[in-house]
């Protein structure tokens, strides 16, 4: 037997009600408390995810959360180097960014993708404010240290990444000046040094040094994986700071998401609660994560 048009739409707002109950203690318990989210990979150059992702942050807004976007931009910076003529070098994965490709990243990241989304945002409904780090002071960067092994003789020698940052001071109150005005602050992850120089941070590195700072409940680091994989590919739905540590040792971490969790890890040992690693190519996937018993991805917690 068929249901009605009206038995069928009694169900489905039956099913919405239980997912908005699913969700209301998580609602009460983070009220006023502060996610920061890393934005970036792929997922950044598509209109739809762009679309799904900003109306997720104005909804966590909307019920009382303050979120705190940093973004990245490394596909968009190496597009631009290449229509500009400027050539890239890379020791160890890592783009040396010369005086060049420093001016090009801040251009690209502080400007175009730091006011699309913003757009996004406002679009969807959300108070969007971009900054960088440069602004009010926000993030003190000092220079990166890199070594790299000589493979024949396996000498170790100091590497000269040029303008490549890491978070060294971290100013909260001008994020706090924004978000007590209602404001979503939007960062790029660009920030000036105590040298007077401007360097370029990785998004991730960014965005870990922010959430420590801010004390977040929650970290979000949006990427092309589903999450942490075990040896048999299966996701592992949640990990300590000692599983990371084995887990590495093991082999079973490896390639990019090393730097994601010692990321992670660093986040939770200096002051965020808890750090997720999850697929931005997947619609609504952070509120999956976080607003369901169900979770999506991988969640790093001391």
């Amino acid at each position: 037997m068929n249901s009605s048009p009206d038995q069928s739409s009694e169900a489905a707002g039956r099913s919405k009600a239980e997912v908005l109950i699913e969700a209301l203690p998580y609602f009460q318990r983070y009220a006023g408390r502060t996610f920061v989210v890393k934005y970036g990979g792929h997922a950044m150059g598509e209109p739809q995810a762009a679309r799904d992702f900003a109306e997720d942050i104005v909804l966590l807004k909307a019920v009382g959360i303050n979120p705190v976007v940093v973004h990245g931009g490394g596909p968009q910076i190496g597009e631009m180097l290449a229509k500009l003529g400027v050539e890239s070098t890379f020791v160890d994965g890592l783009r040396v960014t010369d005086e060049a490709t420093a001016k090009v990243a801040e251009m690209v990241l502080s400007g175009a993708i730091n006011k699309e989304l913003v757009g996004w945002l406002s679009n969807a409904g959300g108070k969007a404010l971009g900054l960088s780090g440069k602004d009010g002071g926000l993030v003190t960067a000092r220079k990166v240290e890199r070594t790299t092994r000589d493979p024949e003789s396996l000498i170790e020698k100091a590497v000269d990444l040029g303008f490549v940052g890491e978070p060294a001071h971290v100013e909260t109150s001008v994020i706090d000046t924004a978000v007590a005005a209602g404001m979503i602050p939007v960062i790029a992850p660009i920030a000036g040094g105590e040298d007077g120089a401007t360097y370029n941070i990785n998004a991730d590195t960014m965005a870990g040094a922010i959430a420590a700072a801010l004390g977040a409940a929650r970290l979000f680091l949006l990427t092309d994986v589903a999450g942490v994989l075990d040896g048999e590919g299966e996701l592992l739905p949640e990990l300590t700071p000692g599983d990371v540590a084995k887990l590495r040792e093991d082999g079973v971490i490896k390639g990019g998401m090393v730097p994601k969790l010692e990321t992670c890890v660093s986040a939770v040992e200096s002051g965020c609660e808890a750090a997720v690693v999850l697929d931005g190519r997947v619609p609504h996937a952070m509120l999956l994560e976080f607003f369901t018993a169900r979770g999506a991805g991988t969640l790093v917690r001391a």
